[in-house]
């Protein structure tokens, strides 16, 4: 083996390895990889990066564009409460309707995209079921990946596949050639879910916030979940407190006491021992760093028992253990969501103390899951991770607010069905109407999609479906950079004879058996692979070799590259898999063996559909 060969095969195992261990983030990955061609001279400037200049790569930056017109114009939204109101309360019902409806979608729109819309429909659907948001997550999760086999842009494994067609001057996949196949894997994966699969979702997530579908989640009950104290508090502050005049920022009890201010209370003419009345109930002072604390307020306090009572001692005030199920403890102009970071959340790898948390949007974080665990402590410092919950309380008018904020969060929906309008929703038919010319565009080819996708995503913000901005926020600059800098590792292998080793390997060991065993070892690697490193990296790595093994074997090309995209969507068996795995964790309160379960079954039952039908429509 040659020194370059050697080298980059060190190279690519360092890369495969950084992957996996999910230390650094998948693009400095990749960018280290190319750097490393770049700097031992196995590639020159120009070959290294070629991968920044691949239509592929506008291509997918401009999709992401499209997507995130359809997303802030609410399209998808909107299909998700029309699916609220036909989809009843039978378990089996519901599994199939949020899988089909979820795969159509996600052939359209980025997988990622498509859960942020429907994981507060989804959760409020099974709430009103009755039911544990943990049976219909995982399946909503499996259909948004299975829907991106449904057409060429529904995901980047397919573009990238096509695109290795094109480089080898061949004709690409068409627009629906992935269409006749996702949808008979949708089929079967929501006929697994709707029979056996469902009996191995186990009910984590309770059935509803609070037990009952029109009230609020009880101080106790949100205890329990995320592990808050169980001990709650009211105070009144005398005339002459020395907490008169003082912020919520300057007493700074989170940090210093790891005591909670739920509520305050300001109506002074309220008796200390007076029962509460109806609209004393009602309203609570908006709580933020520069809420001031006056005379006669009353604090909701919530905390470890011994930490109130050193407040109390510190400051020389009168507390009061009140039940944590007591109704009114909690005033109803307040409310309890749990907020999910989307995957390119600007929230990420930084603090509520540094997002001004509580400053921009009037509600406060009381605590946070995860990794199955909650965090109650030191959250003004916890430096934010996409999987994570916050459980945030608010004046509903803020929570309305902060539902908004749709490429950066996903807020869960409330049993009550509140919900916020798209911000841009009065250009929604402009939004379906670029999306359907283009998809016109590109299935009659009159230009090359490439073209018909950067026309869409320009209309679409001249025509204020969105804008510049929310153009750049939507696109996922980590993909993007992941694919155009792991691109030229294809161009290392092949100079270096690298791809012709890898080759010769796969068809000395599967080729003697035929073309049907090299499909399904490409499917076995690809999918294997998927589980632990992107989906598109494995589909840039994968679609040479597969490629390279019909040419040697002297097949079409096509029904092995056409089982590369659709191995790469199959990553079932993992949280951390794919974001939208991740997503759901949260909400479902899975474990790991909940994916293991039900996602090692349904990629062995789309692996024999695959072998029976890509040869059918894809002839060797």
């Amino acid at each position: 083996m040659a020194t370059d060969t050697l080298l980059v095969f060190v190279i690519l195992a360092a890369t495969v390895a950084l992957f996996v261990s999910d230390r650094l983030r998948l693009d400095l990955v990749a960018l280290m990889s190319l750097l490393s061609l770049l700097l031992t001279g196995i590639l020159t400037p120009a070959q290294a990066l070629a991968g920044f200049s691949d239509p592929l790569i506008i291509m997918i930056a401009g999709l992401f564009v499209v997507s995130t017109g359809l997303f802030q114009t609410g399209i998808a939204s909107r299909l998700g409460r029309w699916l609220g109101r036909v989809a009843g309360t039978s378990e089996v019902r519901l599994i199939a309707l949020v899988m089909v409806m979820t795969g159509l979608l996600s052939g359209i729109m980025s997988s990622t995209g498509t859960v942020a819309v429907m994981l507060p429909v989804v959760v409020t659907l099974a709430w009103r079921a009755r039911l544990s948001p943990s049976r219909l997550l995982i399946p909503l999760s499996m259909a948004s990946l299975i829907g991106g086999m449904t057409t060429l842009i529904g995901t980047p494994p397919n573009l990238v596949a096509s695109n290795q067609l094109v480089a080898q001057g061949l004709p690409p996949f068409g627009f629906f050639s992935f269409t006749p196949l996702g949808l008979v894997m949708l089929v079967l994966a929501v006929a697994f879910m709707t029979t056996i699969g469902r009996h191995w979702l186990v009910p984590r997530a309770p059935t509803s916030p609070s037990g009952e579908l029109d009230g609020q989640p009880s101080l106790a009950e949100l205890a329990q979940q995320y592990g808050l104290p169980t001990h709650v508090f009211r105070a009144e502050v005398p005339s002459r407190s020395a907490l008169v005049g003082l912020t919520l920022r300057e007493l700074e009890w989170p940090e210093r006491h790891q005591v909670q201010v739920l509520a305050i209370d300001s109506e002074a003419q309220m008796g200390w021992g007076q029962r509460r009345t109806r609209r004393h109930a009602e309203r609570s002072k908006p709580l933020g760093p520069v809420t001031e604390i006056e005379a006669g307020d009353r604090l909701v306090l919530q905390g470890h028992r011994e930490h109130v009572e050193a407040l109390a001692a510190e400051y020389g005030i009168d507390v009061e253990e009140v039940d944590a199920h007591e109704e009114g403890v909690i005033p109803a102009n307040l409310g309890f969501v749990e907020v999910l970071p989307t995957p390119r959340s600007r929230w990420l790898d930084r603090s509520l103390e540094q997002l001004s948390f509580r400053d921009r949007f009037g509600v406060q974080v009381v605590a946070v899951r995860r990794d199955g665990a909650s965090i109650t402590e030191g959250l003004a410092k916890l430096v934010l991770r996409f999987g994570d919950t916050l459980l945030v309380e608010g004046p509903r008018r803020a929570i309305e607010v902060l539902r908004r904020e749709r490429l950066d969060a996903v807020v869960l929906a409330e049993p009550n069905g509140m919900e916020a309008e798209a911000p841009r929703a009065d250009r929604a038919p402009i939004a379906v109407t670029v999306m359907v010319a283009m998809l016109l565009v590109m299935t009659f080819g009159w230009v090359p999609n490439v073209v018909a996708v950067l026309v869409a995503a320009v209309v679409m913000v001249l025509f204020g479906c969105l804008t510049m901005d929310d153009a750049y926020r939507g696109i996922n600059w980590e993909a993007v950079v992941l694919i155009a800098a792991i691109l030229p590792m294809a161009t290392a292998l092949e100079i270096t004879g690298g791809l012709d080793l890898v080759v010769d390997g796969l068809v000395g060991s599967l080729g003697p058996l035929g073309p049907f065993a090299m499909l399904a070892g490409l499917f076995v690697l690809t999918s294997v692979a998927s589980q632990v490193i992107s989906n598109t990296a494995t589909a840039v790595l994968l679609a040479p070799i597969a490629f390279q093994a019909a040419a040697t074997l002297g097949v079409s090309p096509y029904p092995m590259l056409m089982t590369v995209a659709l191995a790469a969507s199959t990553a079932f068996a993992t949280p951390v898999a794919t974001p939208v795995n991740t997503l759901v964790l949260g909400p479902g309160q899975y474990r790991f063996g909940d994916f293991l379960r039900v996602g090692v079954v349904l990629q062995a039952l789309v692996l024999i559909a695959t072998l029976l039908l890509v040869p059918l429509l894809f002839p060797f």
